[in-house]
């Protein structure tokens, strides 16, 4: 995603000072302009980013060190405290302006699912810390959001602009000073500095891409570099002097290479690494070239007035376009914009930008009242900030109200899996509410006593999830759970029947990476992790394995063994260590919480036939056939009833997302569970387990 931040950072840096020798440049403001639109086109018509953001980022960073170096070298006192309460006084409104319409988006069109997401990532773009909610979030495999774009997702370049509007200036400051001591040339000074940041930084960005994209692309370290150049191009372009051939060939060159980016590159899947230099030396190659004095100039396009009134609104269209985008494919029920709709969307995005910069970032850009103490335009960012912060505390205090109140529900009003009895009989209130609170579907994962610890701690580094249940200095006996997601989620009875009994549970997993033994065709990743999980296994000589043997489809009843199981756990066997397969639930292709939650329990659409989502006959038969050493658990009649296998049963909902078990409804059916894992490993379990 990208930014027209500087937009408003920036617009008045650009404007000739009465004292300073500065050259208004309309080329840079269409430069920005098209850059939006880039932004704007790619996200609605192609489904891709466009490499803007990084020209944003150049831009941001020419244009501030312009202004700071001149200050410094005029004797101009920098009072950073008044630069910074000016700057966030003209930010902030049209964030706010934005943010309250995302609120009211976010409780009119998403899922609860969404909202506690919502909520976090709400707080983050107000306070410009976005980026690092997402590089947390995007490596985040359980995400409450990971199945749709958040309408917030595009504060990230805010953010890290944010971070770095306040880093700049103390970087000048403190250049500053060296130089006195030094004796030596300011400008010399800074660019020793940023020389070396981007240099760093460069690295930093090329080492993270290679090895965590998915972070990198949020980190603010892998984006210092980009403005670093963007601050040593500001240094050395007054000591540039191209001829008006090189400055239209610059310009045409840089205009090209500007908008074929995107195309050519699958830019989210390899930024910000070096290939970030295609467009940021574009954008360069557009500003040396400057006001070429030809007609055929590329300037001549750029200072087309259209496209320069559009820059002056570039920062509110970025604002704008990303939830009008995400609301209407929510509203419409679509996973992409077509060339009406998305013409349509990208005139809504452009008209709201032009009626937020006339009517809020305007009036308050040139509130004279505010601007001329530093109290005052505290008081305009703090208002600004408790405009958003006030209904966003009372939005969240309502939900978790509602939370508290069904946490004190009983188990006679949510049942859950004892409702399957032949002879249950419901004594709750019958107005009880379904738990859990959809809107708390993040919280359904098991909860753990803590990280691997002594002799359980991995040693091999691809092992990086590792933790127990139970007490490790006491207990009798030793199970290790092996797998991905649909291991972890069974801990949440794992972990309560093992405590009951005395038993430690050590839980390796890797989202995504089901255990069995090496294949060709898996991915590497996973091999690699399964080989280290069997030697981390044989390694300790546990008393039991616990894993998931078959893998079911999405709303399919192909379900199969998982390919190399057996191979996977003959070691296993070998070794004289227990080993227990339990059958995969069913899986959808749709999320079931928000199924229910827009069609009704009782819905035909959300509550499917067995045969569509389970093998008819399960095929652990086959494997107990094969391998009788292993003990198999089948606990589909916990999920299906009747030939269907609901979303939600005895007043409690099932699943969490499109395949993942809560833990609410694990811990109705501890006894059944408990006892069936007891036989299967050959152990007596500890009956009447307590629900936590």
């Amino acid at each position: 995603m990208s930014s027209a931040q500087i937009s408003a950072a920036g617009r008045d840096l650009v404007k000739p000072k009465s004292t300073e020798k500065q050259v208004y440049r309309p080329e840079i403001q269409g430069l920005r302009a098209l850059a939006v639109l880039m932004v704007v086109v790619y996200h609605v018509w192609l489904g891709r980013v466009s490499g803007g953001v990084d020209i944003f980022l150049l831009i941001s960073a020419f244009l501030l060190t312009g202004s700071f170096a001149r200050k410094v070298e005029s004797d101009t006192p920098l009072h950073l405290l008044k630069y910074w309460l000016h700057l966030f006084k003209r930010l902030l409104p049209g964030v706010v302006v934005v943010l309250l319409a995302i609120l009211v988006g976010t409780a009119l069109l998403l899922p609860r699912t969404q909202w506690e997401g919502i909520f976090t990532q709400t707080w983050a773009s107000l306070f410009y810390l976005q980026n690092w909610e997402l590089a947390a979030s995007s490596v985040d495999y359980y995400a409450a959001d990971h199945s749709t774009a958040s309408p917030l997702q595009h504060f990230w370049s805010l953010s890290i602009q944010g971070q770095v509007f306040i880093l700049w200036p103390l970087l000048f400051a403190g250049s500053a000073v060296v130089a006195r001591f030094l004796k030596t040339r300011y400008r010399t000074v800074l660019t020793v500095v940023f020389s070396v940041l981007f240099a760093v930084s460069l690295a930093f960005s090329i080492w993270e891409t290679a090895t965590n994209q998915t972070f990198a692309y949020f980190d603010t370290r892998t984006r210092l570099w980009e403005f670093a150049l963007g601050s040593l191009l500001a240094l050395t372009l007054p000591y540039l002097n191209a001829n008006t051939i090189t400055r239209v060939v610059l310009g045409w060159a840089g205009l090209i290479g500007m908008l074929s980016c995107g195309i050519v590159l699958q830019v989210e899947a390899e930024f910000p690494g070096y290939i970030a230099l295609w467009p940021l030396l574009s954008a360069a190659c557009i500003m040396v070239a400057g006001q070429s004095g030809s007609r055929f100039g590329a300037d001549r396009l750029l200072t087309f007035k259209p496209l320069v009134r559009m820059g002056d609104n570039s920062y509110a269209l970025y604002l704008w376009h990303w939830p009008i985008l995400v609301f209407w494919l929510v509203y419409s029920e679509q996973s992409g914009a077509g060339f009406l709709d998305g013409t349509v969307l990208i005139a809504v995005s452009i008209l709201l930008s032009v009626v937020t910069t006339r009517i809020v970032e305007s009036p308050v850009r040139s509130w004279s009242w505010a601007s001329t103490r530093r109290h005052r335009m505290g008081i305009v960012v703090a208002v600004s900030m408790a405009l958003v912060a006030a209904p966003l505390s009372g939005w969240q205090y309502q939900v978790n109200a509602e939370e508290r109140a069904v946490a004190a529900q009983t188990i006679d009003d949510n049942p859950g899996a004892n409702a399957l009895s032949p002879d249950f009989e419901f004594v709750g209130n019958p107005d009880a509410a379904v738990k859990p609170l959809i809107s708390n579907m993040g919280g359904e994962w098991a909860d753990y006593d803590g990280e691997c610890y002594g002799t359980w701690e991995p040693t091999n580094p691809i092992l990086k999830s590792c933790d127990y249940m139970g007490n490790p200095d006491t207990a009798t006996r030793t199970i290790v759970a092996l797998g991905d997601s649909h291991t972890q989620q069974w801990m949440s009875a794992m972990g309560p029947v093992a405590r009951a009994n005395n038993w430690l549970v050590i839980l390796i997993h890797k989202p995504g990476c089901r255990y069995a033994a090496p294949i060709p065709d898996n991915d590497e990743d996973c091999n690699e992790f399964n080989v280290a999980s069997q030697a981390y296994t044989m390694e300790r000589m546990p008393d039991a394995v616990f894993t998931v043997a078959t893998r079911t489809e999405h709303s399919s009843p192909d379900e199969k063994v998982v390919l190399g199981y057996e191979q996977g756990v003959q070691g296993f066997l070998d070794a004289g260590i227990r080993v227990v397969a339990i059958r995969d639930n069913p899986r959808f292709d749709f999320p079931m919480p928000e199924c229910l939650e827009t069609k009704g329990l009782d819905s035909a659409e959300c509550n499917l036939p067995r045969s569509q989502v389970l093998a008819a006959e399960s095929p652990l038969v086959a494997l107990k056939a094969s391998m009788p050493e292993v003990g198999t658990m089948d606990m589909s009649d916990k999920f299906c009833a009747d030939g269907i296998c609901p979303g939600a049963i005895g007043n409690v909902y099932v699943y969490m997302d499109l395949d993942h078990l809560t833990q609410t409804y694990l811990e109705t059916m501890l006894d059944d569970f408990g006892a069936r894992f007891g036989k299967a490993v050959g152990w007596k379990s500890v009956p009447e387990i307590p629900v936590p």
